[in-house]
């Protein structure tokens, strides 16, 4: 078997360990990749430092169109990339296939961005002097990617940090890291110059660690869970690095009786169960206005109870097996918690075993009615299938109990009133919101969250300005003696 190399320097090089990958949908090795050590990671920044001069200097019209080439080579091999994402990660291939071609556009995205204005002037009280700010690339970023969208997370991190002109250390997920083997296998071949883009791979513990405390990098950006994302803060604290936070959620998705219950119902599954729930901004918590409270949850657990759960590559298949056994189990023990506590189980609430299910990591679609907030599986992230449903009848309760997290990240409301819906959207304390939709994301708009959801925002022209340093620069239009002090005769 090939074992999957880290990429420093322009070189694809080895460590003295590996680490085998599995693929969720069977247990069996999808592949093997080397093991990274701080070692590895030190190698890393020292060649993105010493690339950084070179790279940063760089016409914005030649890094363009070295992420142009990116782009159209990553839409050309979608169809790969796609295969190898349900692989190691389990969900279905259409969904991978969706990651690739918005992977393809994020490098797009920022290849037509970085030569469009930037800066500006402004007035000062005195007229001899001219007054600007410019922006400018902050230096080496350390980059750390989750499981759950491995090659989008990956372009989502990578085009913004190298479309600003600085370089990057980047580290995948342990359990996902193959297409992003892949990737730099692209980068190789299309011109990026050597230490622009490194990749690191091993454990958050060894090598995510060494990239949050490394005095070389400037700025490390996390996805991720909302305790790791503590630890590096504190890691980073060392040198006073910049710190970018994506981090987690528990959304609410806030269903009015005026909308067409059918219609609702049909995004309600979508907020939850695309990607088996493992995305940070699910639609994890439902909540329902009491006059459509019975019938729309016997139309919910309806609908779930037909979702095509199977492996990732299977024809129709439309949610896939969690992503590791380890997580599957963290799941279950969820919805035992939900169960103990007195939520009631409308559908699911198990693992799948029975034939083809019995080798993978499978939980049924589960839905949870009746939950209170002080219920563990209203107030925690669960990041798998599971959907935790609540009652209100006035719209302030709604914004209640919607707020009533200590995350922020994202929110949806349902409504034919939109004047009501965009009151309750603007009171509800999160950074990513829809109205009458949940879950479409655009490489033009801003991505992060309020509260212990993160610091920060990802895509869009917030996105590539958290890769950036604002340079205050003020011009003397009339040159001469300060003044300052009264002359004097030197001795």
């Amino acid at each position: 078997m090939d074992i999957g190399k880290m990429y420093i320097n322009g070189e694809w090089v080895t460590s003295g360990d590996t680490r085998d990958v599995i693929c969720p949908a069977d247990g069996s090795v999808a592949g093997c990749v080397c093991e990274g050590t701080a070692a590895d990671v030190d190698a890393a920044v020292n060649a993105a430092a010493k690339a950084f001069p070179a790279w940063s200097a760089l016409p914005v019209t030649e890094r363009a169109a070295c992420l142009l080439r990116i782009a159209d080579k990553i839409e050309a091999l979608a169809g790969e990339f796609a295969r190898i994402d349900t692989l190691d990660n389990g969900k279905p291939l259409r969904d991978s296939l969706g990651d690739a071609y918005d992977s393809a556009a994020c490098f797009r995205y920022y290849a037509g961005l970085i030569d469009k204005p930037s800066g500006g002037t402004y007035l000062v009280p005195d007229p001899n002097t001219q007054a600007m700010v410019i922006r400018e690339p902050i230096g080496v970023c350390g980059l750390i990617a989750p499981w759950n969208y491995p090659l989008m997370m990956a372009a989502w991190k990578i085009a913004p940090c190298i479309a600003a002109g600085n370089c990057a250390v980047f580290k995948p997920s342990s359990l996902t890291p193959l297409s992003t083997v892949r990737l730099f296998e692209l980068f190789d071949g299309l011109g990026l110059p050597p230490g622009v883009a490194n990749l690191v791979m091993g454990a958050g513990a060894t090598v995510g660690r060494a990239i949050a405390e490394h005095p070389g990098i400037d700025k490390v950006v996390f996805t991720g869970g909302t305790d790791t994302g503590r630890e590096i803060m504190r890691a980073a604290a060392g040198n006073m690095k910049g710190v970018g936070l994506e981090l987690g959620g528990k959304s609410p998705c806030i269903v009015f009786d005026d909308y067409d219950l059918e219609t609702a119902v049909d995004w309600a599954l979508f907020a939850i169960f695309c990607n088996q729930g493992e995305v940070c901004s699910a639609g994890s918590r439902l909540i329902l206005q009491d006059t459509i409270y019975e019938p729309f949850l016997k139309r919910l657990a309806a609908r779930a109870q037909a979702i095509k759960v199977a492996r990732g590559d299977a024809e129709g298949a439309e949610m896939g097996p969690l992503v590791s056994e380890a997580h599957m189990n963290t799941v279950l023990n969820h919805i035992e918690t939900a169960k103990r506590e007195g939520a009631r189980l409308l559908c699911g609430g198990h693992r799948l075993t029975e034939g083809e299910f019995g080798k993978g990591y499978f939980v049924a679609p589960t839905i949870f009615a009746d939950c209170s907030p002080d219920m563990a599986i209203v107030r925690e992230e669960v990041f798998g299938p599971v959907l935790a449903v609540q009652k209100f009848s006035a719209v302030e309760e709604a914004v209640a109990l919607a707020n009533g997290t200590v995350y922020g990240l994202a929110g949806g409301v349902f409504s034919n009133d939109i004047t009501r819906a965009l009151r309750v959207v603007k009171a509800l304390r999160a950074g990513i919101t829809w109205v009458n939709a949940y879950h479409p994301t655009f490489a033009q708009a801003p991505w992060g969250g309020y509260k212990q959801s993160g610091i920060g925002r990802e895509l869009g022209t917030f996105g590539l300005e958290e890769y950036t340093e604002i340079k205050q620069i003020n011009i003397n239009l009339a040159p001469g003696p300060a003044g300052w002090f009264a002359a004097g005769n030197a001795s």
